[in-house]
């Protein structure tokens, strides 16, 4: 599930904290890792439960209608197809998937007001007109429809970024990756595949001879950069002329930091990708300048340890 882009956010936050901190030791930032990479799929897991109430609230409002003194003919007999929709059967039978939900305490039953306000939402929307107005109803339609859902109403929503910040203290950044994941299980189901919890890490879907398990990449890199953090702060102050080390922002320093402990560390990675990976990063959690500053920097020190002898690919092109 998780991908090298996103293992290498989390090690950078994990020794990020570890540095704001001052005192912890390595054991909380592997420790703060661990709970961070479990933390991701939790969303998944979470956001792919919201499928069932958000269905439950549409037929909530049906049986209202339906109740009252003198429904219209429409409201006596209205369009259930969303409310029937076959991706929320699915799920709520699922034992798998019924199972983790509640294994981890999910619920979305104190959280209706926002239920309501995305049903609402949903319900003016052209594509949703589009789905309860086609002749043919199918799976292949729910899971489109639900992906239209994901996409465009639980994105940019401050009540839910509000919400799972309560909940989590990991989950306030990672929702947009959580949600790309939940997209391709409903893409998946549409085209008749089962729900299975999927591997924590990418490199558990693509076993084989020759994949890297990215626990132990992740794991490494953080203790790479966590041992030799003080070393290879020296050295960025030492490569930066006329300027205090002490403007340097942590979150530069960090990020040439775990730079240089992935270039010194993995053999097999290029240069070139390990750099292009921390100037991306620092596009998101640095300052305006950071991405300019950790590319030279970074492409200035692994030259230099490169020319010592202290970086060694085992490929050609790595360089």
């Amino acid at each position: 599930m998780l991908n090298r882009r996103i293992l290498r956010i989390k090690v950078f936050k994990a020794l990020y904290s570890s540095e704001l901190k001052g005192n912890s030791s390595l054991a909380e930032a592997e420790a703060q890792l661990e709970s961070s990479c479990e933390a991701t799929r939790d969303l998944y897991v979470f956001m792919l439960g919201v499928v069932s109430p958000l269905t439950k609230i549409a037929a909530d409002r049906i049986e209202a209608a339906r109740n009252k003194f003198n429904p219209t003919e429409e409201e006596r007999n209205p369009n259930m197809r969303f409310a029937d929709n076959a991706l929320a059967k699915i799920l709520d039978s699922d034992p798998d998937f019924q199972k983790i939900f509640k294994k981890k305490k999910f619920s979305w039953d104190q959280y209706d007001l926002l239920l309501k306000k995305v049903f609402n939402s949903v319900s003016s929307k052209e594509y949703y007109r589009r789905y309860m107005q086609a002749e043919e109803s199918s799976l292949k339609e729910d899971c489109r429809l639900f992906v239209h859902i994901f996409e465009e109403e639980f994105t940019d929503l401050p009540e839910l970024d509000q919400m799972l910040e309560g909940m989590s203290i990991y989950w306030t950044e990672d929702l947009p990756y959580a949600l790309t994941y939940v997209c391709k299980t409903v893409e998946a189901i549409g085209k008749g595949a089962g729900w299975s919890l999927p591997p924590l890490y990418l490199s558990d879907i693509r076993k084989g001879d020759d994949t890297e398990d990215d626990r132990i990449f992740s794991r490494r890199l953080l203790r790479e950069a966590y041992l030799n953090y003080r070393k290879y702060y020296d050295m960025v102050a030492e490569s930066v002329s006329n300027w205090d080390n002490e403007r340097i922002v942590t979150t530069d320093m960090c990020l040439i930091v775990l730079g240089v402990a992935e270039a010194v560390a993995f053999p097999t990675i290029p240069v070139k990708v390990t750099i292009n990976e921390y100037v991306e990063i620092s596009k998101y959690f640095g300052t305006p300048k950071s991405k300019v500053f950790v590319n030279g920097i970074l492409d200035r020190l692994i030259q230099r340890l490169a020319s010592e002898g202290k970086i060694v690919k085992s490929g050609k092109g790595l360089l």
